[in-house]
């Protein structure tokens, strides 16, 4: 199973919660709603959840294991890191003129 496809739906820079990702794999399957979280110990992705009872959550959909996780981690955060690249490179060009 290959990754073809990551977006990011949504940057914010203020909060916990960075970003919404959507992720294809082989062109033929599309998870939507993951968040790119800033935690004690730096950025993590949360797969889709939907809240069960007293304030538990439960995954929609989640990798079984963790090579996948992995390889869907490093996929996103490749793919953040250069929507932050080109959105500070866009801030500094508007401030320039």
């Amino acid at each position: 199973m290959n990754i073809t496809d990551v977006r990011v739906r949504k940057v914010n820079d203020e909060g916990k919660m960075k970003a919404v990702v959507s992720i294809t794999f082989d062109d033929e399957f599309v998870v939507h709603d993951i968040k790119i979280i800033e935690g004690q110990n730096g950025l993590f992705i949360a797969m889709p959840s939907r809240k069960m009872g007293e304030g538990d959550f439960r995954d929609i959909a989640h990798p079984l294991v963790s090579e996948t996780r992995n390889k869907i981690k490093e996929a996103i955060f490749a793919e953040y890191e250069r929507v932050l690249a080109e959105k500070q490179a866009m801030e500094e060009n508007s401030t320039e003129e």
